[in-house]
């Protein structure tokens, strides 16, 4: 299995693994980008609710692992798949009401909970934003509104009004599960889709929607998004004595600049915080037993369904290419206008890493032009903001890569870069995301074809991690020493202040990505899938 960042070359700098037992208890896409699987498909799948009452929750599983068995992190499987389900998925399949409880809250709410749409930028005062597809998102999880979703009043005034109910916000697609295949080439992948489909019709489970996901890397092993740029270049390393190997050196040490405990990646490993990441439970059965779950450490009487499980946070992205070049054309036009003494040098390409933050190649920008790239040829990763350049004169502040892992750049004195560093990496997310959708032939014009990004990241806890990097940095306008900016890249129509002697330049962003749809799912661990399948 390859386990290289989906965007790196063929050589370079060794992997990180999980060592026995629990590469055969982990699903393979937590540890692999399957960098040599270049062609997937994203199925969509919604459970019906006479092949649940006939057959059993857990048959359509039973079934699919006999056509797409789900890949362990051992890395020896020639093609791979990897599931998650929803929690309305796992109501429906008939998992028990406490076990149901014992998942956070985040993922029992879903994403598209009337708050958390506000926090991720999709939806305020009951409007869908412009950050998302006009008409409102395609898909979702459906999940059902709390009780707490009441408001009783419960108050510290006086207030005679009525009860606020919670909007229930629903999408024309439901989605169960999330069944993730990756092939060699087009044909393989699609008759395994037909293998699949066929497998789980009988048990009233149906493919609701796909996408094809790609990686086509170029001439240089760069597996770009549409854009035009690197993807997956910047990713954390897990480390955990004992659990987590490095090639052929061992045990991976923490990496200075980018290591995180295992424990922000999966359940029932310690975490940031030096706490064991919490998982759901079962209740002790013959079932849980001979599906291999093992006992909870802190609860008698329960099994850990969630160890070597995590949360998976899944967005449909969708890009316009040609918004995206006309705007950074338009920005150097007027900069060559304005300016013209001093502008020689810009052009879209310029404006355009700017927003992302890298090259096109995925080397980080800094003053004196770019990163080196370390010696494995590959881009540079190791490094902190604070020392290459503290005032964005190489990477502007507010930038898409800055925004999305700041390092060490809002700390306000040398002695506070570490602390701030480790604060970051106490936020970062596992990304495992592709695009979907055919390469533009010309960017500067829209061809009306549907593209973008499937974006997937793995993380335990969904509000601190993936929530967190959302509101707090990607979103928040005054994100560093900035005022009124949000990201220029994913966010809204807004602005982007570029440092630069003798003038600081302010350029106009438009709106470029759009959720098309979106979900939390949990990816179980393969015991846990094993469980499941029993219901």
């Amino acid at each position: 299995m390859d386990q290289r960042p989906v965007s790196a070359p063929k050589k370079g700098r060794p992997s990180w693994k999980l060592a026995p037992p629990h590469d055969k208890l982990t699903q393979g896409m937590v540890v692999s980008g399957f960098a040599n699987l270049p062609t997937g498909r994203a199925l969509f799948l919604e459970f019906g609710w006479v092949g649940v009452k006939t057959q059993g929750g857990g048959a359509w599983l039973q079934a699919l692992q006999q056509v797409a068995p789900i890949t362990d992190a051992d890395g020896r499987e020639p093609r791979a798949a990897g599931l998650g389900m929803s929690w309305e998925g796992l109501r429906k399949m008939g998992l028990e009401a406490n076990a149901l409880a014992s998942f956070d809250r985040p993922f029992k709410e879903g994403m598209f909970q009337e708050d958390r749409l506000r926090r991720l930028g999709d939806r305020r005062d009951g409007e869908w934003l412009k950050t998302v597809v006009e008409g409102g998102p395609l898909w979702s999880g459906n999940a059902p509104l709390d009780a707490a979703a009441f408001d009783t009043g419960g108050r510290a005034f006086v207030d005679d009004g009525p009860a606020v109910r919670e909007q229930d916000i629903r999408t024309p697609i439901t989605v169960h599960a999330l069944l993730l295949l990756y092939e060699k080439d087009e044909e393989t992948a699609e008759a395994w889709c037909a293998q699949v489909s066929q497998a789980l019709a009988p048990h009233d489970v149906k493919v609701v929607h796909r996408l094809e996901l790609q990686l086509r890397p170029d001439e240089k092993g760069i597996a770009r998004e549409h854009f035009g740029f690197a993807d997956g270049v910047s990713q954390p390393l897990p480390y955990e004595p004992g659990t987590v190997t490095l090639g052929a050196a061992g045990e991976a040490p923490r990496d200075p600049w980018n290591g995180v405990p295992l424990g922000e990646i999966l359940m029932g490993h310690v975490n940031a915080h030096h706490e064991v990441a919490p998982g759901p439970v079962v209740v002790d059965t013959p079932a849980a037993q001979r599906a291999g779950l093992p006992p909870h450490p802190k609860g008698e009487g329960f099994r850990d369904l969630g160890l070597d499980g995590s949360y998976m946070v899944v967005r449909e992205l969708k890009q316009d290419v040609a918004a995206f070049w006309n705007s950074m054309t338009d920005a150097a036009r007027r900069i060559a206008e304005a300016d013209p003494e001093h502008s020689g040098h810009i052009d879209a390409n310029w404006i355009a890493d700017r927003v992302v933050g890298r090259d096109r190649d995925g080397n980080l920008l800094c003053p004196a032009g770019t990163l080196p790239v370390g010696p494995d040829g590959q881009p540079e990763n190791d490094f902190g903001f604070f020392d290459t350049d503290p005032h964005g004169r190489g990477c502007p502040l507010g930038s898409h890569v800055r925004r999305g892992n700041p390092r060490d750049t809002l700390a306000p004195k040398p002695a506070d870069k570490q602390t701030l560093l480790d604060a970051a990496n106490s936020h970062r997310i596992l990304r495992r995301g592709r695009k979907y959708g055919p390469t533009i032939a010309d960017p500067m014009h829209d061809d009306q074809q549907n593209r973008g990004l499937l974006f997937i990241c793995l993380n335990t806890d969904i509000t601190r991690q993936f929530e967190f990097v959302q509101q707090t940095w990607v979103l928040n306008p005054n994100f560093a020493t900035l005022y009124d900016e949000t990201d220029p890249l994913i966010g809204p129509a807004g602005t982007l202040t570029i440092p630069e002697d003798p003038l600081r330049r302010i350029i106009a962003v438009d709106t470029f990505v759009q959720m098309a749809g979106g979900e939390y799912f949990f990816l179980p661990g393969i015991p846990a899938l094993n469980y499941l399948a029993s219901l």
